[in-house]
C-alpha cells in the first residue's frame, strides 16, 4: 500500500493498493471515533462489493446503515441528492457520525455533497470504485449535483478524511469504463508532467503506478489552490467543452469520453489561435486513440457554445479556458464570451 498525503483545509491520506476493500473498518477506525456511519453507493456498485465494505466497517465496531441510488450520471439530480439527506435523517445520523461513498464519481460527488450539507456538513470517506474517480474526484474536496442547466452547478468543497483506492477494483472495470479514467490520467500528463504523458504514450504502466501519479499530481495542485482560484483550475483542461458535450448528450457521454473529446478540441483551438505550438494536436489526438478514446465531437459549435455558456467556471461575462503551452504545461485564458464563441468554432 502507497499513501500520498493531501494537505488542504484539512489534512488526510490517499491509500492506494491491491485488496484494499477487505480493510476498509481497519482503515477508517484510524481516522475517526465515531461509532455509526451510512454507505452511499449505486445499484451496480451495491451488487457488486458493498457487501464487503459493509462487512469489514461492521467487523471494526461500526453501526452501518446502506443506501444505493440508481447508476448512473442522470441520477446526479437534486431529486437524488435529497434522498440521501432523507436517508441520514431517518437512520438518525448525528453530527459526530460519517458517510462512506462508495463507487464512481457520481456516487462521490453526491453522497460528498450530502455529507457538506446535512446537519451544517458531517466527515465522510472516498472509497472510489472507478479508476476515473480515483485519479480524479475522489481527492481535491469538490462535491455537486447537477442542475437542469448544467454539470455541477450546485455543490460544495468539503474535503474528505480518508480516501481508499483499491486498484484490484480498477483493474475488474469493462474496457470502456477503464478508459474514461485513462483520459483524466492523460490529462496530467499533458498539464503537468511530460515525462508521464511519455510514458503514457509509449506504454501502459501498472495501474497502481497511474492511480498513484495521478493522486501526486493532483494533490499538490490542491494543496496550493483548494478553492481553485488559480493553479487548479488547470485542471480544467478539456473539462469546459467536455461539460459542454455531456450536458448535449443529456448525461449519456460518460464523463471520460467527454474530456477526452474535451481535450482533443482545447488542442485544435490552443493551435488555430496560436496558444499551443504545433504538433499539440497530434500527440493528444495519437494518446486518445492508443486508449480506445473518442477523437471527434457530434455537435455543431453552435450547439457546444450554448451548452458552454451555463459553465459554472464562467465569471460574469468572461470564462476561463485551458490550453497547453507545450507537452507538460499549460495555462490559463480569459475569454469574453465572443471569445468564448470564437474557441468553440477553432474547436471544431
Amino acid at each position: 500500500m502507497e499513501t500520498v498525503m493531501v494537505n488542504a483545509s484539512t489534512a488526510y491520506p490517499v491509500h492506494i493498493g491491491g485488496g484494499l476493500l477487505e480493510k476498509t473498518g481497519e482503515l477508517i477506525a484510524g481516522v475517526t471515533k465515531s461509532r455509526a456511519c451510512a454507505v452511499v453507493t449505486d445499484t451496480t456498485v451495491e451488487t457488486l462489493c458493498a457487501a464487503r465494505v459493509c462487512r469489514s466497517l461492521q467487523d471494526a465496531g461500526f453501526q452501518v446503515c446502506l443506501h444505493a441510488f440508481p447508476a448512473g450520471e442522470r441520477s446526479k439530480n437534486i431529486a437524488t441528492y435529497a434522498g440521501i439527506l432523507e436517508f441520514f435523517a431517518e437512520n438518525k445520523l448525528t453530527r459526530s457520525d460519517f458517510a462512506v461513498t462508495l463507487g464512481g464519481g457520481v456516487v462521490g460527488d453526491m453522497g460528498g455533497f450530502a455529507a457538506a450539507t446535512y446537519q451544517r456538513g458531517i466527515d465522510f470517506i472516498q472509497i472510489p470504485t472507478t479508476f476515473l474517480a480515483a485519479a480524479d474526484s475522489s481527492v481535491g474536496g469538490k462535491t455537486a449535483v447537477n442542475l437542469s442547466a448544467g454539470k455541477n452547478l450546485a455543490g460544495a468543497f468539503h474535503q474528505p478524511k480518508l480516501v481508499i483506492c483499491d486498484t484490484d477494483v480498477f483493474r475488474s472495470l469493462p474496457a470502456d469504463t477503464f478508459a474514461d479514467g485513462m483520459a483524466e490520467t492523460l490529462k496530467h500528463g499533458l498539464i503537468a508532467d511530460a515525462d508521464f504523458f511519455d510514458e503514457l504514450t509509449r506504454g501502459t504502466p501498472d495501474v497502481d503506478r497511474m492511480v498513484l501519479k495521478d493522486v501526486k499530481i493532483k494533490a499538490a495542485v490542491v494543496n496550493e489552490d483548494e478553492f481553485e482560484r488559480g493553479k487548479r483550475k488547470l485542471l480544467n483542461f478539456g473539462h469546459t467543452l467536455g461539460h459542454a458535450i455531456e450536458k448535449c448528450s443529456g448525461y449519456a457521454a460518460p464523463h471520460g469520453h467527454a474530456v477526452a473529446i474535451g481535450m482533443v478540441l482545447a488542442a485544435r483551438a490552443g493551435e488555430k489561435m496560436d496558444f499551443s505550438p504545433a504538433g499539440t494536436l497530434d500527440a493528444v489526438v495519437a494518446a486518445n486513440r492508443k486508449y480506445g478514446l473518442p477523437v471527434e465531437c457530434p455537435y455543431t459549435a453552435a450547439e457546444l457554445y450554448a451548452a458552454a455558456t451555463g459553465d459554472k467556471k464562467r465569471d460574469g461575462g468572461d470564462i476561463d479556458v485551458v490550453v497547453l503551452e507545450e507537452i507538460g504545461r499549460a495555462r490559463t485564458v480569459r475569454l469574453d464570451m465572443e471569445g468564448l464563441r470564437a474557441f468553440t468554432e477553432a474547436a471544431l
